[in-house]
């Protein structure tokens, strides 16, 4: 059993360059799939167990927020909202992140109730023909926040013990969005239709003639996309269960901090925040390192939104054929901004924040090994950049 959680561990590992790769993926996906199976069969009981938590986790913690945001979002688009926001918030919201003013209701979607909603609604956009295609891109990689109510309640309140912290991972998060907006390139096309365009706004109109047809579109939408959220949930919830209790994988964390360069704790934080955010932050809260540390991994987890999020942005936009290798390369680049944003908070004199200074007493940073791996995450980001270069 230990040998097949192995397997399965390296296998993903593999799939995941793959899929940078270009490269064929079907038989390793159907053997992922298959190892998967037998593991179920193997352990029904867990399995059941792994999927009523995962359930439980959207239905009481996420259902209950999101479906009437999605209902009466979908009708402030039936009525024209996209046309009034714009009027009364274009040029506040967007005109800094120096995107189209029709944009203005994407970015206080994702900004009240974070992803995936707006990438949801950024397609929405892009399919009434309000925005063009690189537009559609880059408003992707800006409107795609964590929600007020995870990052405070969730991640501050509840895992890190201080709403204070909430609302500077809040705010850090809110500020890498905007120097997404300001760092992504721009690009201009003839092929750019404004909303005024006559078909956009004969087709609202038409949506807005009957307000008995729009709820019933909103609440199918609405229903549908929950669905679809839910589903990744739960089945990701499987998947980090699965890991979780596999001994296997403790087995390989041991090892490769066993030369003591980087902590456990830490390292089974971000591989598991990588998968999945809530997990990550969750492991990450409640490990012995010191505060400043949490504090930054779980920004940038919060900025990086974890593979969960990233195949449920993908679930809405694979239609358009949009490049995920870039986006989810903006997605660290973003965690990186988001965590450097926070570090400074951590500076400033009024943080309150533990005083226990992390690069003096973190074991990680104060050691030669640990100071050499900070020097290499910090030569890297320049080939970041370059990397991002070459996307666009």
């Amino acid at each position: 059993m230990k040998a097949l959680f192995f397997i399965v561990i390296a296998l993903i590992i593999f799939l995941i360059y793959l899929l940078f790769r270009k490269s064929s993926k079907n038989l390793l996906l159907t053997t992922i799939f298959s190892l998967l199976i037998i593991y179920i069969i193997l352990n029904p009981k867990d399995c059941i167990a792994f999927t009523i938590n995962g359930a439980k986790l959207f239905f009481y913690s996420v259902f209950p927020s999101l479906f009437p945001f999605l209902v009466i979002v979908n009708l402030i688009f039936s009525f024209g909202g996209i046309e009034i926001y714009s009027k009364f918030l274009g040029k506040i919201l967007c005109t800094p992140l120096r995107l189209p003013k029709e944009c203005s209701v994407v970015i206080l979607a994702s900004l009240f109730c974070g992803y995936p909603l707006g990438s949801r609604y950024a397609c929405e956009l892009y399919e009434r023909k309000v925005i063009d295609k690189p537009t559609f891109e880059r408003l992707l990689n800006i409107a795609t926040n964590g929600s007020p109510l995870f990052i405070i309640g969730t991640v501050g309140t509840a895992m890190l013990h201080s709403a204070f912290l909430g609302y500077i991972l809040l705010i850090s998060n809110a500020l890498s969005c905007i120097v997404m907006g300001l760092i992504l390139p721009t690009k201009k096309t003839n092929k750019y239709t404004i909303y005024s365009n006559s078909s956009v706004a004969a087709t609202q109109i038409k949506e807005s003639l009957n307000f008995g047809v729009a709820m019933k579109n909103a609440l199918e939408d609405a229903t549908k996309t929950c669905l679809s959220i839910g589903s990744f949930v739960v089945i990701f919830s499987v998947i980090i269960n699965i890991i979780k209790s596999s001994g296997i994988y403790h087995t390989a964390l041991i090892s490769l901090c066993s030369s003591g360069i980087i902590n456990y704790n830490l390292l089974d934080g971000i591989f598991l925040g990588f998968i999945e955010i809530t997990n990550g932050c969750n492991i990450v809260a409640t490990s012995p390192l010191t505060l400043n540390i949490k504090i930054l991994i779980c920004s940038f987890l919060i900025g990086f939104s974890g593979l969960s999020i990233t195949f449920q942005v993908y679930s809405f936009v694979y239609k358009y054929k949009v490049s995920m290798k870039k986006y989810i390369l903006l997605k660290v680049v973003q965690g990186i901004i988001c965590t450097l944003i926070t570090l400074l908070f951590l500076k400033l004199p009024f943080s309150l924040v533990n005083q226990e200074t992390f690069f003096i007493n973190n074991t990680m940073l104060s050691s030669k090994p640990g100071f050499l791996v900070l020097l290499i995450f910090i030569f890297s980001i320049p080939v970041i950049f370059k990397k991002l270069r070459d996307c666009f």
